[in-house]
């Protein structure tokens, strides 16, 4: 007998005296590794047979469900074994796993034969040579040889020889060998998996490859409960096979991410059709017998009530939803009935799904307009206690294409909707470190850092790198966000087609008129800033001794919080209202003038007639909010407290006189500045007919002639239509539409009906299926005027020319605006923004905006006290539209660009977990795929030639400070020069990459291959690879140690000798990603 102790001597040496030509062995062991067959491999070369028994069931038929972990792991691990174990990792990290595995195949087909016990009876391990055993031998791999150390204290074994031990050994193993019950042959199975380690991989293969070793546990975590279950047959509904593939992706990420956090922003860029994506996720719903709310702007509910209606004109009739339509504003009311259903009857509390529309309105959260001193409720609080809070627990999906402004609490107080306000809610279902309002304080104080560096400093890259994993782990888990950038890079267009070229958009600077001795805009101006306007703030004039007569007894504050503060908002409106007007078109301002002064004369009458101690006043009712603009209608300033009658007696009424009186001459004198501007002399309009011309005589797509006109305001529309339709007909002999949304539309074409959908199927006839909808009709319209109603939600991709009439004060509108033509999928080549600016200096235009506000604040201030006339919030705000304004003079913007830096744009991990989820329903191939594979892939503009390496760190404390998102696996692509082309904190990124360059390539490139083969001898010589996967570690620990001493000179207390990473051996290569 012979005792070998692994240290002075080992086993490999042994049995390379013991074997020799024509020897036989007999091995049973737990796992086989192919890195000991190298070690070995000349003489193992030379015997004549090898009988393999696993000692414990491996590669055999699976007879354990995968339920099971506790006996299906292990038996992965052997299985695993066979491509090296963890202790051979350095031999993996070599590279040569590929010509080691091809050498072994190659010998087992010739000489080896496998067994496995398919029992769960224990046996011991041994190895017979000839005549000799060795024992005991756990397994066949190089710590078993005593060539690397593991993790054993001691590895003694013994041999002894057939006279010592009678041939038991040898006996026993040809027993077992025998008995068919106890073992089932296995070769070819365990040749089929050392065949899979050298053959040439498809690049998608290795792309799914890659997102099953990161993204292993959140499969084991999914539960049937948050996947959308399939038999309530939404995926045969017509809504669904309507959607392209990126938006089917973000309607099943929408669902379990309501089913796990019970809510979700969609963030989905303009253009990219969220209302589609949501109307799916609401069938989906329904299908489960849910009842949904959808709550909307009122310019979008004649959108979503044509998707329920049993309508002709509705495509997805035939889904047959039933969802309520609300306003935002009904959410202040009390009574009365909107979209048909019954407010004060309402069970708000009743509703399992709640869609919010446009759910940046209710970005402020609990501080918003109309709150003082928690005397009211806003929207916000209205739709957390009545919606939220009541009833049936509810689930929240919001929609914005900015859910964000400039600040991250925007974010916090909408994801605040799905937790009911309450952080522990969302906190135990996020895998976070820090609860959530740490997370977002966090964040804005790293996003307020990073707004004060140098603008060259000043980038996204930088930003993400001062923002935590926690942050971007909420993100992930809540919201869904992709740009039309992403879109087209990485979802293949072969089925929705690309976004069309945008040229450069054209400003026209038309004048007021053309006039001699013509007005100007700072003339009218210079009057309007002397307009009083009190005709709406009589309140102010209440005597202070008669005041506790209008006061609620029970809340001293009552009249300042509603009659008061509602009379200042529609002051403040009306001004802002005026200039707004002025730059939509003369006509709009003239009517305008002639309704303030027509209120202004019956008040004054209302006084003059006062002779008696009694005349008691009606406060004027503004309810005709249709000359205002949209975003102003939804401001809420209409739906504040109640009706108030004064009594003339209780007033300071000859002040309110002398202020009325003024206000009549200045608005007199307005309107006979403008009297003489009728429309042959308003070259605004004109310069809009000349615009049509140019379109009509060089059309930028071969004969598409179709425009959009698009203005703030009805009566602008109304006087667009008047002679834009009566100008098209007698020199084109084209028809014109008008749709405003407050009543419905108008038309030249006639007895066609003039509701929204018919005019609009008509107008883009292809994008909204008139075939289908409206068969047999041939009904054209070329020329489009409206209001914003249709800003949003729709698609008329048809048109390739969109005028902004007038330019909106809140720069996201014109985006949202030209949203309606630049879309995926056009079938126009290219498509023109036409902007009518104010015929002044852009900065001069602001500031007037901002004067008109400001003045109208200051005399706020002076009657109510309020100290704080322009808060920072809104300094912020201005200064950030003149930069947005100033950029979209020149370009066309996305609205991702236009954040200023916040964009939650590209950063959510979220589709690659659905892309494996897919490709695990189909395959199951991943699984037993051996670490240390690759794929060769072509080189592009965009991805140099170089190496993606995929590691796994086996250091459990390297990631400090949370800085890698997908600790503990690292990527880094470097270049063939040794450069890091990606690192590895931008994992998303370099995800990105990999599923632009891989995915669909199911087939290996075989000139690519033979290449690399040739180059590296069929993976024999790594050594430039080796080389780089060093490079790449080497810039793991760079970056790591910058980021330690960077929070060292932040003032955290760091200890650099935590978490310290030695190098290669800290890392196992998972596999890698050759470009050429």
């Amino acid at each position: 007998m012979k005792v070998i102790n692994n240290v002075t001597e080992t086993v490999r040496d042994d049995l390379g005296e013991t074997i020799r030509k024509g020897s036989r062995l007999s091995i049973a062991a737990a796992c086989f590794s192919i890195y000991a067959y190298q070690e070995l491999r000349k003489q193992l070369d030379s015997v004549e047979q090898v009988r393999f028994i696993f000692t414990s069931p491996t590669f055999v038929q699976e007879k354990t469900p995968k339920s099971q972990r506790e006996f299906y792991i292990p038996r992965l691990n052997r299985e695993r074994s066979l491509y090296g174990t963890e202790f051979e990792i350095k031999l993996r990290n070599e590279l040569t796993q590929r010509a080691i595995a091809k050498e072994c195949a190659e010998w087992i087909r010739k000489k080896v034969t496998f067994k496995s016990n398919t029992t769960q009876d224990l046996m011991t391990g041994f190895l017979t040579v000839d005549e000799s055993t060795y024992m005991p031998i756990s397994g066949f791999t190089t710590v078993d040889l005593g060539c690397e150390r593991g993790n054993n204290i001691y590895n003694i074994v013994t041999r002894t020889e057939s006279y010592e031990n009678g041939r038991q050994f040898i006996r026993l193993f040809d027993e077992i060998w025998q008995d068919e019950r106890k073992l089932q042959d296995v070769t070819e199975i365990v040749l089929e998996s050392i065949t899979t380690a050298y053959r040439e991989n498809p690049p998608d293969f290795i792309y799914f490859y890659t997102l099953y070793n990161i993204f292993n546990e959140f499969l084991e975590d999914i539960s049937e409960d948050i996947l959308p279950n399939e038999a309530t047959g939404f995926k045969q509904s017509k809504i669904w096979n309507m959607l392209y593939n990126f938006q089917r992706d973000a309607v099943l990420a929408i669902i379990s991410k309501l089913e796990k956090y019970n809510g979700c922003i969609l963030a989905d860029s303009v253009g990219l059709g969220k209302t589609f994506t949501a109307l799916a996720v609401i069938k989906y719903y329904e299908g489960r017998n849910k009842s949904v709310l959808v709550l909307c702007p009122k310019k979008l509910s004649a959108n979503w009530s044509t998707y329920k209606g049993n309508y002709v004109n509705n495509p997805i009739a035939a889904d047959r939803l039933r969802y309520d339509v609300l306003y935002h504003t009904d959410l202040s009311r009390e009574r009365g009935t909107s979209n048909g259903l019954d407010l004060t009857l309402l069970n708000w509390g009743n509703y399992d799904l709640v869609v919010i529309d446009e759910s940046h309105n209710f970005r402020n959260g609990e501080g918003g307009e109309g709150v003082h001193k928690g005397k009211r409720e806003n929207r916000y609080q209205t739709l957390m206690r009545k919606v939220i809070q009541a009833g049936v627990k509810t689930k929240v999906l919001m929609l914005s294409a900015t859910p964000v402004n400039n600040r991250f609490t925007d974010l916090r107080n909408q994801l605040a909707l799905a937790y009911e306000g309450n952080p522990d809610y969302i906190d135990e279902r996020l895998d976070t470190s820090k609860p959530i309002n740490e997370i977002f304080k966090q964040a804005q104080k790293a996003f307020n850092a990073w707004s004060k560096l140098k603008p060259e400093q000043r980038t996204t890259s930088t930003l993400l790198k001062m923002l935590d994993f926690d942050f971007f782990e909420v993100l992930d888990s809540v919201t869904i966000a992709r740009s039309r950038r992403h879109i087209e890079k990485y979802y293949s267009t072969t089925e929705i087609g690309k976004f069309p070229e945008r040229l450069k958009p054209i400003a026209r600077r038309p004048h007021l008129t053309d006039l001699d001795n013509a007005i100007n805009y700072n003339d009218i101006y210079t009057i309007l800033s002397e307009l009083n306007l009190t005709v709406y703030t009589p309140s102010h004039f209440i005597l202070p001794s008669k005041m506790s007569k209008y006061m609620d007894a029970d809340d001293e504050e009552t009249i300042n919080l509603t009659m008061q503060g509602r009379e200042q908002g529609i002051r403040r409106l009306m001004a802002i209202n005026l200039l707004k007007r002025l730059e939509s078109s003369v006509f709009s301002f003239r009517l305008t003038l002639d309704r303030i002064r027509q209120l202004i004369d019956e008040t004054i009458h209302a006084i003059e007639q006062y002779t008696s101690g009694e005349c008691v006043l009606d406060l004027v009712e503004i309810t005709d909010d249709s000359q205002f603009d949209d975003d102003d209608q939804n401001g809420g300033v209409f739906q504040i407290g109640k009706k108030v009658k004064i009594d003339l007696a209780d007033m300071d009424y000859k002040s309110w006189l002398r202020q009325l009186s003024a206000d009549r001459d200045n608005l007199e004198l307005l309107s006979a500045m403008v009297a003489d501007i009728t429309p042959i002399h308003d070259t605004k309009l004109q310069t809009l007919l000349r615009t049509i011309d140019d379109k009509m005589a060089a059309p930028i797509n071969e004969g598409n002639r179709k425009i959009i006109i698009f203005t703030a305001f009805s009566d602008t529309a109304e006087y667009l239509y008047e002679h834009v339709s009566r100008y098209v007909m007698d020199r084109y002999h084209l028809h014109t539409a008008e749709i405003t949304g407050s009543v419905d539309g108008k038309t030249t074409i006639p007895r066609l009906h003039g509701d929204l959908n018919t005019v609009l199927t008509c107008f883009s006839p292809v994008s909204k299926g008139r075939d289908m909808l409206m068969p047999g009709s041939t009904d054209e319209i070329d020329i489009l005027i409206a209001t914003d109603c249709i800003s949003e939600g729709q698609n008329l991709q048809d048109c390739d020319y969109l005028v902004n009439y007038d330019i909106h004060w809140n720069p996201v509108r014109i985006i949202q605006r030209f949203g309606r033509i630049d879309r995926i999928g056009s079938r126009n080549a290219r498509i023109q923004l036409v902007n009518f600016w104010p015929d002044m200096d852009l900065d001069e235009y602001i500031n007037l905006k901002d004067r008109v506000e400001t003045r109208i604040k200051i005399s706020v201030m002076t009657s109510t006290g309020d100290d704080n006339p322009i808060d920072m919030e809104e300094k912020g705000d201005l200064e950030y539209r003149r930069q947005q304004l100033k950029r979209l003079m020149d370009e066309v913007v996305d609205i991702e660009d236009m954040q200023n830096g916040i964009s939650i744009m590209d950063l959510g991990l979220n589709e690659f977990r659905l892309d494996l989820l897919e490709y695990i329903k189909q395959h199951d191939d991943v699984e037993h795929a051996p670490h240390g594979m690759h794929a060769v892939v072509a080189a592009t503009d965009d991805m140099p030639p170089g190496v993606i390496y995929v590691l796994r760190n086996i250091n459990g404390d390297v990631n400090v400070g949370n800085q890698n998102r997908l600790h503990p696996f690292y990527m880094v692509y470097i270049g063939e020069d040794g450069e890091v082309v990606c690192d590895h904190l931008s994992p998303k990124d370099l995800l990105d990459r990999m599923r632009l360059i891989c995915k669909g390539q199911s087939e290996p490139d075989k000139e690519l291959c033979r290449v690399f083969n040739q180059e590296t001898k069929d993976g024999r010589e790594m050594g430039l690879y080796s080389e780089l996967l060093s490079d790449a570690i080497d810039s793991i620990i760079h970056v790591k140690e910058e980021s330690d001493i960077d929070s060292f000179l932040k003032g955290n207390q760091i200890s650099f000798l935590s978490g310290k990473i030695k190098g290669l051996d800290d890392f196992e290569l998972i596999c890698f990603l050759v470009i050429k």
